[in-house]
């Protein structure tokens, strides 16, 4: 499925496949935490001017996001990352009994563009993580 997207000056079809881990590797990433992080992306999302279409966890965070052209894909990622670990600490106190210093997030991030084509792609692979498929 195509999401063309149009802006007063751009027609555009921008996504993002973006994938961040939990600092340690630490597996914190329990159903009710996955469920907060689900709404509170597309909060963040909707605030900050873009859209995340899926996103899925086990314990890394995969997020299919689309953006204007305008948005750069790092500040998508700082807005996600910065946002929910601190709104996560103070919702769910006790992940910083495994999480110390402070960071839920792992400071690194992998991100790549999606054309059409490799959509469907992602998205199944997404819908694998969930399943806990590799």
């Amino acid at each position: 499925m195509r999401y063309i997207k149009h802006a007063r000056t751009c027609v555009y079809n921008v996504h993002y496949h973006i994938v961040w881990s939990v600092k340690y590797r630490r597996k914190v990433l329990d159903t009710e935490i996955e469920s907060f992080l689900a709404k509170l992306f597309q909060e963040i999302a909707e605030e900050k001017g873009f859209e995340v279409v899926m996103m899925g966890e086990k314990d890394y965070v995969h997020v299919f996001a689309s953006a204007h052209p305008k948005l750069a894909p790092s500040y998508i990622v700082k807005m996600l990352k910065g946002i929910s670990a601190r709104k996560c600490f103070i919702k769910f106190p006790h992940l910083k009994q495994k999480l110390w210093g402070g960071h839920l997030w792992n400071s690194s991030f992998y991100i790549e563009t999606i054309g059409s084509i490799s959509e469907d792609t992602i998205r199944r692979y997404i819908e694998n993580q969930q399943k806990g498929g590799d």
